[in-house]
Parts: C-alpha cells; structure tokens; sequence
C-alpha cells in the first residue's frame, strides 16, 4: 500500500476542477505516468479514493506515485495535445506508448554515373534516399515496380561514361530491362527514365502517368517519335500496374485503415496505409493494455496523428473512439477536411477485415498462436460481452445410459487450444435417477470447492476465465447461483444445439446469442462442444463396460461384488484380464489357486 495515499488525498481536495493534464511522479522524481482530464480534481481523485476498482498495472501505478504535478489548459483539446507531446517527450512507463515492430526502410537513389534504385535497410551508403518506410515489403514491391516498369537494370554490372557493349541478359529480352549494357542507350535517355520512376514512386500512378502524357504529347509535336514510343508503352506499363493496385485496394484513394486485435493484456494495431489508389505502407504496433476501461482506439489515433503530416482524406476504423469531437479538431488543424468511416459492410468493411487480419497474425507471431485463433477468442470475448478474451475455458457436458453409468466430462481450452492433461472426469454421486440439472449442479459444485479451498492439481485450483455448458438456458440457470453464492465471478454461458446436434447459438440466461455469422467464433464453439461430447461419451462407455465385465466376473463361485471391483480397478480392460495368469489373478483378487483357476477359465472362455 502507498505510504502517501493520505497526503495525496489531502492534495487532491484542493485541486482545481478545470481541464488540464497530470504528470505522476516516483519518489525519484521520475515521471511515471501522464494523463488529461476534463476535470482535474474528478480524475485524479479516482486515483487514490479509499476503495478502488483498479486494474493490477493501474494499482501497480498507483503504489508508486510519491506526488504528482499538474499544468491547467483552456480547454480539453489543450489537454489531449499536451498529454500526447508530453508522452512522446518522456515516455512515462505506466502508460501506453506505440512501439513500431520492425525497423525502417528506405529507397535509395545511388549517385553513381548511372544510378540504381535499390531497397535498403539503412542509409549508410552514398546516395539519395526516400522514406523511412515502415513496411520492407512495401519498399521491396515499390522498388521491383518501378525497375520493371521503366526497364532500369537491376544486374550486378557497373556502367560508367565509356560503356563497352556486351551480349545482353535474359531481362533485356523479356523487355524488363532497357539494355544499357548493349551501349545503345545515352546517360540523357537513362537518367530521364530513373527520374520518371522517382516521380512514380513519390507521387504514384495517375500523377506519374499525367506528367509522361505531358512530356509524350511534347516529344510527338517535336516529331521526336522513337522518344513518344518510349513513353507511350511506360504509360501503358504504369496503367497496368496501378490496376492491379486498384484490385487490391478496391478503389481507395487516400486512406489510413486502422485494424485492432486484442490477446489478452497485449494489444496490436496494423494501418494499412493507401496513397494515390494504392497500398503505399503499412504500420505494425504493439503495446501493453493497462486499464480495461481505457479505450485503445482513441488513444492510439491522438499519439498517431498527433504531430504528423501526412493525414488522409479517410480513416476506417472499427468503432468511433470516446474524444472523437477533440481528435476530429486535431485532424481538421491539418488543412484538409478528414472523413472517419466505421463500416458495417461492402469495401471499406473489407479493408477493416484485412487490417484487423494483419494485426491477429502478427499477434499470432508473437504468442505462437495462428490468427484465426486469435481473431475467434477476441471475437468471443466481445459476443459475450467478457472484458477481455477467454485465456482459460472449462466446459462440461453430461452423458449417461438411463439412470445408469451417470458421469460428466470437463475439457480445458487455453489460448483456444486443448489443455488435455487439465481434462478431468466425474462419476454422479448424489443422483439416484438421470437428472441432466442435478447432475451438472453437482459437478460444478464440486469442482469450484477445489477453487474455494485451492485443493487438487494446478487445474483444479485455478480460475477459469469462462464456463461453457453443453446445454441451453435451464443449464445456465442452475449453474448461475451456485457460482454467486461461493462469491466467484465467473461468467458462465450455455452451448445450444439444433435437432441434429450441431452447435446453434450460446445461451446467456434469458436469452440465446447467435454466432451463426461468425465463423471463427462458430468454429471454436463448435469445437469446444464437440470435443466436451466426446470425452464425458468415452468415459460413460469405459464405465458402463467396466460396470459389465464386473458382473460378469461375479458368475464364477468365490468372486463377489468387491472382489470383481477390485480386479477391475487393477487391470482396467478387458485385454489386459485375458493377459492375467492365475497366479496374478490370485493375487489380486485374494483368492485361492482353485478359486482364480476356475476364474481364468471363465475368462479365457468368456470374454
């Protein structure tokens, strides 16, 4: 607990109402988080009020605060503004700071006699560059574009003012390369072509191709035609290639698309960057969540946007950020009205789709997880309406033959996949008759006893995230008050199935979510209720068998009901009976060699 908390209680009584920023300090003095608010005094007070609600980071925070400054603004955009130039300036550790997941890139221009375009990783080497680009694989396509389309060399041979001819290569004949080696081409007609794939790069296709119309028309009206030729099929060239763009981009003009994908406390966010109707970059970043109030999105556009040049005309997002008003006034400072779009459907929805994509692989990378199974526990959490995506769900499921070899099955899933050695196995034990409610009631009560009393393995004292039950609402509804009156917070739902036992919706009390629309979620779901199935139906089977071969073995003279039990539990299977010697089965059973040679017999004979 933080010794300080009464004299920061005492301070905060007096600060101002007004909007302006905090700056949390250590007792070193180091900043160690920094935040705006409305209201100063409202804000600040919850940090330090008698009974919290805190996060563990946000706590964590809290215990370190040794004091804290503050700087009043006229208003809340003030506020935003200083709060992001403050972040970038410090980097206080407790609050959410992008972290770009890659180096730069850059293209470079070389100044040799008869320049090269190449990607690189670095500016080390003499030259012009363009960038720092984000993306490798967007220098790397952009690069390989603009060598093809003007047909500039790419091979490792160096060209300097007295170029001796020579037999060209392969690229020169499939007219990817305009053949300088052939020593036909001047250093004038070179360097015209190397200037034009600048300007493409730097402005893209359609002002690229306006400027070489331009400079074709010129050359014709010069009758200069072998020079129009030239031009002519690079415009072609250039055309082709920005439809294929257009395929891709789906007709996106300017544009940053901003796709979000949650795994647990780490959140990571791709925009796709499209600049003159094409993917120009993209961006991948990662950082920590620290409180599950705060809204990712807004803070993520104001540290973005927030002293940036190059703002778009259009901003896809998947949900509007709580300070759009003030993000809105910070985006329109830049001179040009930007548009923020949250589509529910068609092309733009798309774009979000594939940036949201982007972002679960990456995640996906980093936690050894594929992004399907990224997206489908995100998707989950927010069907559900869980804070945060499940890390550890328990299943059940209730399988019996009548009345008659009752047991249930629990399944474990972490990070989406199966846990199998935290599976475990009930017998019903407190009902006489099959009682699907009665029976779920008990193992669910018997197993959070291990919670409550941290008894039993690892799996068994530990908390599951979410509870999903092979059933509908009346499952829900019995489990539900159980769950209250241990004082546990586990959200609990149901798995409902149509009438050929495929999964059909959740069940949440009342009421029935339909997840038919969302695949990765119905495919999880699915899966989980499958595999739950499976497992409480092959023990009801092993019971049931082994509940046969023990009345069985009580045919033969000298076996009762405890000594049949008692080779069953030793040997477990048929095969491994037939495989037992008299002598073993003596032993085991606590029979006599007549008793366990009539009983190996009966065996051998029976089984």
């Amino acid at each position: 607990m933080n010794q300080r908390l009464l004299y920061l209680r005492e301070k905060t009584g007096k600060l101002t109402s007004s909007a302006g920023v905090y700056i949390m300090k250590n007792a070193d003095g180091n900043i160690i988080y920094i935040g705006k608010a409305k209201n100063l005094k409202n804000r600040v007070t919850s940090y330090f009020r008698e009974h919290p609600d805190h996060t563990p980071k946000v706590a964590a925070m809290v215990s370190n605060v040794y004091d804290y400054d503050f700087i009043v603004t006229d208003s809340e955009y003030e506020a935003l503004l200083l709060e992001c130039s403050l972040i970038k300036q410090h980097k206080p550790k407790y609050n959410i700071l992008l972290k770009d997941d890659k180096g730069y890139h850059y293209i470079r221009i070389s100044d040799d006699e008869y320049p090269r375009i190449t990607a690189e990783k670095n500016t080390q080497q003499n030259g012009t560059y363009l960038g720092p680009y984000t993306s490798g694989f967007i220098v790397r396509e952009t690069v390989n574009e603009a060598n093809k389309v003007f047909m500039l060399p790419t091979c490792g041979k160096k060209f300097g003012q007295n170029i001796k001819p020579s037999r060209p290569c392969l690229n020169y004949h499939i007219k990817t390369c305009m053949g300088v080696c052939t020593g036909k081409i001047s250093r004038e007609i070179y360097l015209s072509a190397v200037n034009q794939a600048i300007d493409f790069i730097k402005t893209g296709s359609s002002q690229s191709v306006e400027r070489m119309e331009q400079e074709m028309n010129k050359a014709a009206e010069n009758l200069d035609f072998e020079k129009a030729a030239v031009l002519r099929d690079r415009i072609i060239a250039v055309k082709k290639v920005s439809e294929k763009q257009k395929i891709i981009n789906n007709g996106v003009n300017s544009a940053d698309v901003i796709g979000i994908a949650e795994f647990y406390d780490g959140v990571y966010i791709s925009v796709l960057i499209y600049r003159e109707n094409r993917l120009y970059d993209k961006a991948v970043f990662e950082f920590e969540k620290i409180d599950k109030d705060e809204d990712i999105l807004n803070t993520f556009m104001v540290q973005f946007y927030h002293g940036r040049e190059d703002i778009p005309k259009n901003i896809i997002i998947d949900h509007i950020p709580e300070d759009i008003l003030l993000i809105e006034e910070m985006l329109e400072k830049k001179g040009h009205k930007v548009k923020i779009h949250q589509p529910k459907k068609g092309k733009l929805y798309e774009l979000l789709r594939l940036a949201k994509n982007n972002s679960a692989e990456y995640a996906a990378l980093k936690n050894n997880r594929t992004g399907k199974e990224i997206i489908a526990l995100e998707q989950l959490a927010k069907s559900l309406g869980l804070d945060k995506p499940p890390e550890y769900i328990e299943a059940y499921d209730i399988s019996n033959l009548s009345s008659e070899s009752m047991v249930a099955g629990m399944v474990v899933f972490e990070n989406g996949r199966p846990l199998k050695k935290a599976y475990k196995r009930f017998t019903i034990k407190e009902q006489a008759y099959q009682n699907d409610y009665g029976s779920m009631y008990e193992v669910l009560k018997r197993r959070l006893m291990h919670i409550i009393n941290q008894e039993g393995d690892e799996y068994f004292r530990r908390t599951p995230d979410l509870i999903l039950l092979d059933g509908g609402k009346g499952h829900v509804n019995t489990i539900t008050p159980i769950i209250k009156e241990l004082g546990l917070n586990i959200p609990v739902f149901g798995m409902v199935k149509d009438n050929k036992h495929r999964t059909r919706a959740i069940a949440a009390g009342g009421k029935e979510i339909q997840i038919n629309q969302l695949q990765s979620v119905f495919n999880l779901v699915t899966r989980i209720q499958d595999e739950v199935h499976r497992y409480s139906v092959s023990y009801m089977h092993s019971r049931h068998n082994k509940k046969t071969y023990t009345s069985q073995l009580q045919k033969v003279k000298g076996i009762g009901e405890k000594k049949a039990a008692k080779l069953m539990l030793e040997y477990k299977t048929k095969e491994n009976l037939i495989q037992a010697s008299p002598e073993e089965l003596s032993r085991t059973a606590g029979v006599n060699q007549e008793t366990a040679l009539e009983l190996w017999k009966f065996i051998q004979e029976e089984f």
